[in-house]
């Protein structure tokens, strides 16, 4: 019987040998022989009135095929209804740096970037507000007439009677934390491959997306098309990491220029375009305030966070949610206080990304938490513990916990790193700290509600005995598709060699909301399961009726039947499926899931729309650094990080998954930074914006946590986001215990460290 594919097996990703062969095709690489190239034109300003795009020369020039302008498309867009401000091409008003203003499609790519030179634009600057508090300023001119004060969305909620709680408190401090604005950086840039079909007014859309459900929706709507005239499909995909959770502009462009043009269109951004279209995680500005009895345990919180969102909302109206949201879930917090304002401000438009909303909020809550620990004289880790979740359910404000392994977790690090023996006793500029975060394993509420189950999965049994997995579910590099085959393999007992996995075709695949929020695992994972024991019941039903037995009493090993306890030797796989296709053919069954309703929220409060989950990842992590006392260079020497993913369903990729997350966060925390001049990204490429390489990269040691929560597939949670936002002030306690100074920005770069340290030392 093989165990390839079963659950628990280090399994190598099932789409791997075409990438490691070079045998995968993106969507850059699926341009046939005679499409056309296209290519946007993008504002030079940050912030200006259209007067005129005029395009006749343009359209003029031999070997262009179409030129089009904000007049293409007057339908707006955005991730949710409430928030579909943004156009394909900018009509009336241009609100950032690059922001397109017309497309063009021709010939060859020589012939396309001449016509962009021949398109003239003119336009009357507006006052550019590059910074929240230009944009709060009185009297600033309104980037959305539908956004007053350019505030894209303000929350705030009160639970619990925080006054009361600090004033319970021995110990209550107030600090301020910055975290600067990243880019995802995924290796592929964004491309898509629209194709238009005179004949019967199709459209085929391949592109790079995490969602392509949304993507189709969009591209219909925008184009004034029925859906299901629409196709979308997802080749391999170079990374997302959040920045392709919502269709983006240039995916609809592709589309109106595929039309205009009457063909197909291949438009691949370059580098510094996939820059100005990030959606990365926004400049944020967090004001955290914490109570603390003399044992450690937490009276109470207030949290005040200003983001910098850029020109439009994207994912931001949720990030402003997630962010006071999941201050729950980790702790127990009494009594929670949040203020949060999503700023509008005439840059680049952020978005979601990796740890999504948590990430700076958490630096900043942990970062103090070991402030006031070292301050009461207790350490980290047993202030951990004297704030662990009494009891799972529901937290203050509805989040469902049902598994929770921080207690191992931290168990777990604590031990690996050694910590009793280093932390404040290393030499000077050695140090160690430690932090734990969170995520969400999925969003129980959809971006759009239809009514249908937030993921389905079928399968397809023919004459060959292969089973096709069809699953909207996109790949994303984070091992969808092997989490869905191993799921019905160790349903049906079958291994990888009798599955082919089909995922992310909208006229094959069933309808799936995409990977964001790291729901792909719980909620696909679910309906895989479903979709499993749904054929495993068929297949039962015709080994009980050949073996005269009832199907209760028929056991599976593998690719055979037979009834329990008997001597017979069973029947074959193949006999089975043999005869389950005698009568009608072709077998085909689906599984599906859906959030139940008592695990979406409740509470009346602003901030109770964030779309709550069903189980929370834990993680804590210790982090060793060497500090260079001349140069205040910070080298990360080791970290040990454990992750409860409830069960490792594959525990090669779990790995995997867990150790990018840090990686990650090494980048935000260390080097990674969207700067503007005037609204111009001063770095928009790989050689001026700093990721952290291969030698930058510390040994990362993974331990796995399996608390088996009970809603999970197989007890699986999510395992790619937890582990990221504790990295960050994991970091900061490191350098603090090794320098006495403890970072409040981020990034901590040797520049920042090296005045703050001067600063220290000259008194």
């Amino acid at each position: 019987m093989s165990r390839i594919g079963r659950i628990g097996a280090p399994l190598p990703l099932v789409d791997g040998p075409e990438k490691v062969s070079g045998k995968a095709l993106f969507t850059a690489d699926m341009a046939p022989a005679g499409a056309l190239v296209g290519k946007i034109l993008r504002s030079s300003w940050s912030h200006a009135g259209l007067l005129g795009v005029d395009v006749e020369k343009a359209r003029a020039l031999p070997g262009v095929a179409a030129v089009i302008t904000g007049e293409a498309c007057d339908v707006p867009f955005g991730v949710l209804p409430i928030a579909e401000t943004e156009y394909p091409l900018a009509r009336e008003r241009v609100r950032y740096r690059g922001e397109p203003i017309a497309a063009l499609a021709a010939v060859d790519e020589k012939t396309a970037l001449a016509a962009l030179d021949l398109i003239e634009v003119r336009a009357a600057p507006l006052p550019g507000y590059h910074d929240v508090r230009a944009a709060l300023a009185e009297g600033a001119v309104q980037l959305h007439e539908k956004r007053p004060g350019n505030v894209e969305r303000e929350v705030t909620f009160e639970l619990g009677d925080t006054v009361a709680g600090f004033a319970d408190a021995n110990l209550v401090r107030e600090e301020t934390f910055h975290c600067a604005e990243i880019n995802h950086v995924h290796m592929e840039p964004n491309a898509s491959l629209a194709s238009w079909d005179e004949t019967d007014g199709r459209l085929t859309l391949h592109t790079c997306t995490q969602v392509p459900y949304y993507v189709h929706r969009t591209v219909a709507r925008c184009l004034g098309l029925d859906e299901g005239r629409v196709r979308v499909v997802k080749p391999h995909i170079g990374g997302g990491f959040g920045a392709r959770t919502e269709a983006l502009g240039f995916e609809v462009i592709a589309g109106l220029l595929a039309r205009a043009a009457g063909g197909t269109v291949s438009l691949v951004l370059s580098r510094e375009e996939t820059f100005l279209c990030h959606r990365g995680r926004p400049e944020t500005e967090t004001r955290m305030k914490i109570g603390l009895k003399k044992d450690g345990s937490i009276t109470a919180v207030e949290c005040e966070t200003i983001q910098r969102g850029g020109a439009y909302s994207g994912y931001g109206i949720v990030t402003i949610l997630y962010a006071g949201s999941l201050l729950y879930g980790l702790y127990e917090l009494p009594t929670v206080k949040y203020h949060g304002v999503r700023v509008l401000t005439n840059t680049p438009p952020c978005g979601a990304m990796r740890g999504h909303g948590t990430v700076n909020v958490r630096f900043a809550f942990e970062n103090l938490l070991d402030a006031m620990a070292d301050e009461l004289g207790l350490d980290p880790f047993a202030v951990r513990r004297a704030n662990l979740l009494r009891k799972l359910g529901f937290t203050v404000n509805d989040l469902m916990v049902n598994s929770y392994g921080v207690p191992e977790c931290l168990d777990k690090v604590e031990r690996a790193s050694g910590w009793a023996d280093k932390h404040g006793k290393l030499p000077p500029g050695r140090g160690i700290g430690m932090a734990c975060s969170h995520y969400v394993s999925g969003a129980a509420k959809p971006v759009h509600w239809t009514g249908e189950p937030h993921a389905t999965v079928v399968l397809k049994l023919d004459w060959d005995g292969a089973v096709t997995v069809l699953t909207g579910a996109a790949e994303i590099g984070q091992g969808s598709s092997t989490m869905v085959a191993q799921c019905v393999g160790e349903v049906l007992g079958l291994g990888t060699e009798r599955l082919r996995v089909i995922a992310g075709d909208s006229a094959v695949t069933p309808k799936d909301n995409g990977s964001y929020s790291s729901r792909v695992t719980f909620m696909v994972g679910n309906a895989a399961i479903q979709a499993a024991e749904s054929l495993k019941t068929v297949l039962v039903k015709v080994a009980a009726d050949k073996l005269e037995a009832a199907p209760d009493e028929i056991e599976v090993l593998g690719e055979v039947y037979r009834v329990a306890g008997s001597q017979d030797k069973g029947l074959e796989y193949s006999e089975i499926v043999t005869a389950a296709l005698a009568e009608n053919g072709t077998l085909t069954v689906s599984g599906h899931f859906s959030t139940p309703k008592e695990a979406q929220g409740g509470r009346a409060y602003r901030g109770a729309a964030v779309g709550s989950t069903m189980a929370f990842s834990y993680a804590a992590q210790a982090v060793e650094v060497l500090v260079d006392s001349v140069t205040a260079q910070v080298t990360v020497e080791k970290v040990w990080v454990a992750h409860d993913c409830g069960k490792a369903l594959n525990p090669l990729a779990v790995e995997g998954q867990v150790q990018g997350s840090v990686w990650m966060g090494l980048g935000q925390a260390l080097c990674e930074e969207n700067r503007y001049h005037d609204g111009l990204p001063v770095h928009a490429n790989l050689i001026d914006y700093r990721v952290p390489t291969f030698v930058d990269s510390p040994d990362i040691a993974v331990e796995i946590v399996e608390s088996n929560d009970p809603n999970g597939p197989f007890g699986a949670k999510e395992a790619g986001e937890g582990s990221l936002s504790g990295f960050l002030p994991a970091l900061a306690g490191a350098i603090a215990d090794a320098t006495g100074y403890r970072p409040l920005d981020c990034p901590m770069t040797p520049d920042t460290l090296f005045k703050a340290l001067a600063k220290r030392k000259a008194g």
